[in-house]
Parts: structure tokens; sequence; C-alpha cells
């Protein structure tokens, strides 16, 4: 089949609008505080940080149009006639539960999308909850490698919104101030906003999506599963003919739960016999929910072009002893192939696989 490559990544996140802000902000943010009906306490929360006159308070439409086409320019863009494949849990379900809250009719996500971007191409909404941004890689991938497109734009959006802080407080599954995942101490999930947006094609590049696994097993919807979890990994792997050894670097979901960290780190540990560096940006970023799989997808790969590793490295005496794994502190001397891990609601588990041509 045709290789497809990474031509370009544009990243608005709680670090900063654009990469070079991200990479100069890889420390974790002190998080906002949001208010719930209901609850007495309020509930930490990671916004994305940008220029004063951008932030919630002005219409979602505007705040959403000139986000999207930062992130769209950043990633080298500018063919409006692509097809998007938009990866996003909640959709603009933020226009009615925040910023428009006497307009309870909201069109289509993807029709909006057209509307706000003016955009000519098609656009395609995937949604399997956190790994939404994951699975809008994968397709698009499909689509390019069977010739029924020459290229495509990948967009992970998720935006504030009610609904998804709301649910998630209520089910007793956020953090009382920050992400720790791994942590002994870890109490659970921190949300966050972002956009981030792959240019996907033909042309070689640096980096390279060679594939990847989506599996869902439904037998515990809102956590993850050690069987499905090595299946996912194990069915990449052979579908290119790869061994475990022949893995540098694994980003792991990894967002701080309490249960989901361990069954994780067991998971991995079962599968590899000597484990490889492991890295999280959850720290960073915060669980962006159906923005995950591509926004941390345009940090890692960032920070490995850059050569700027995050210092997201936990002391030993801090790490639970139930997962039993920490993450590297230094960047992989060589990295040529690298997997990247998301996991989601209703028993959703996704990976990609990267491979990096280091001489282009």
């Amino acid at each position: 089949m045709t290789p497809v490559y990474l031509q370009g990544m544009g990243l608005m996140s709680c670090l900063g609008a654009g990469l070079p802000k991200n990479l100069d902000s890889l420390e974790p943010p002190t998080p906002a505080r949001r208010s719930i009906n209901g609850l007495d306490d309020s509930v930490p929360y990671l916004p994305i940080k940008v220029d004063e006159g951008s932030g919630p308070e002005v219409n979602w439409r505007e705040r959403c149009k000139k986000l999207l086409t930062a992130a769209i320019v950043d990633a080298g863009c500018h063919n409006n006639n692509l097809p998007i494949f938009l990866g996003s849990s909640s959709g603009n379900v933020g226009a009615v539960s925040i910023f428009d809250s006497e307009d309870t009719k909201l069109p289509q996500l993807p029709s909006q999308i057209v509307d706000i971007l003016d955009w000519t191409g098609p656009v395609y909404w995937i949604n399997s909850a956190c790994t939404s941004g994951s699975n809008a890689l994968l397709q698009a991938k499909s689509a390019i490698e069977k010739g029924v497109i020459d290229e495509a734009l990948v967009i992970g959006l998720e935006l504030e919104n009610y609904l998804s802080i709301a649910g998630f407080a209520g089910m007793q599954m956020l953090a009382s101030d920050r992400a720790r995942p791994l942590h002994t101490d870890r109490s659970g999930l921190l949300l966050g906003e972002a956009i981030a947006a792959v240019h996907l094609s033909t042309k070689r590049s640096r980096w390279q999506l060679c594939g990847g696994a989506h599996l869902v097993e439904s037998k515990d919807p809102s956590g993850a599963n050690e069987g499905a979890y090595k299946a996912m990994m194990q069915q990449t792997l052979r579908s290119l003919k790869l061994g475990v050894g022949d893995i540098d670097l694994v980003k792991l979901q990894s967002a701080g739960s309490v249960v989901n960290d361990v069954v994780e780190a067991r998971a991995i540990s079962d599968l590899f016999d000597v484990l490889p560096p492991l890295i999280s940006l959850k720290t960073l970023l915060g669980h962006t929910l159906g923005a995950s799989g591509v926004a941390e997808l345009v940090l890692l790969l960032t920070v490995i072009n850059q050569r700027q590793w995050p210092a997201v490295r936990l002391r030993d005496e801090d790490v639970d002893k139930d997962c039993g794994i920490n993450f590297t502190a230094t960047m992989p001397a060589e990295i040529e192939y690298l997997m990247s891990v998301n996991l989601g609601f209703g028993g959703s588990h996704s990976c990609l696989l990267l491979k990096q041509h280091c001489h282009d």
C-alpha cells in the first residue's frame, strides 16, 4: 500500500497557542477552577492558553474559528478543498452549554466546521470517545493508502463545555488538583482543551504513519482491559511484521486514573520482555478527550524533533508499586519506531505506530 507521511502539525493547548509556545512551556501548568452545580467544591481544568481577548468570554463560534484556523495554518495546510477527518467527543456542545446558552438548536458539527472555515472539502466526524483523534488519523491513513484521496487534514478538537466537566465530576473521576499519572497519590483525571491539526499525504517526510489498531472490549465500559490492550498492540505489530523489540518508545494513555493506570502498566509490562522507554503527556496537556490522540502525538513528535524532553519522570519513591513502571527521564538516543496509545469510554483501545526517517 501507499505509504502515508506527516507533512505539518499545529497545536493549540493549555501550554500555548502554536508549537513554539508549547515547547517554551514544558512544565505542568497551574489549572484553572470550574464550578459545577450541585458540587460544593470547584474542579480543576486546563483551558487553551491564548492571548487576552480569546478566552471563554467570547462567542464559541469565533473562538473556535480563530483557534482552528491558527492550528491549520501552523500545519502548513493552505488547501481548503482537502477532506477533513475530525476527531472530537464533545463536538460543538459547548456552543450551547457555555457560550450561547439561549440557542439550543445546533447544526451538525461537520456542517458547522464547513461554515466556520469556509471549507469546500468534505468533513468526516469520528467520535469514539477519547480515542476519536487517533481513530481519525487511522481513517485518514486508510483512505490515502487505498488511493481514495491523495492527502488529508486530521483535526483533534475539544473545547470547554459544561457537559464534559460536569459528567466526569459526577462520576468522581476528576483529580482534586493536578494529574499525577503512575503516582502513588494520584486521584483522577485533569481535563483540558486542545485543537490540533496534522496534514497527511504520500510525500515522503521525516515521520511516517505506518499503522495502528482499534479494539473494543465492553466488559468494563469506563475502564481499560488488559487483554484488549495487549491484543491491540500485538495486532499492530503483526500487521507491520514487527516485534516488541523493534519499539523504541511508547507514549502511554496514563492519565492519572486510580484503576486504569494499573491496568495499562500491567498490560505493557506483560507484553514487553524488556520495557522500552515510556512517556505520558497528560501532566502537561491534561486529558483532552477526543482531541488527545492528535494533540498528544503532535506534542510528542515536536519534542522529539526539537530534542526538548519534558521532565515527566517520577521520583522512584513516588511510583505506585501496583503500577511498577516509570517514565523515561531522557529522550532515547535512537527512535525509529514509536507507539502512541489512547484509551476511551466504551472499552475503546486505540494505538498508532510511527516510523522516523532520520535523514529526511
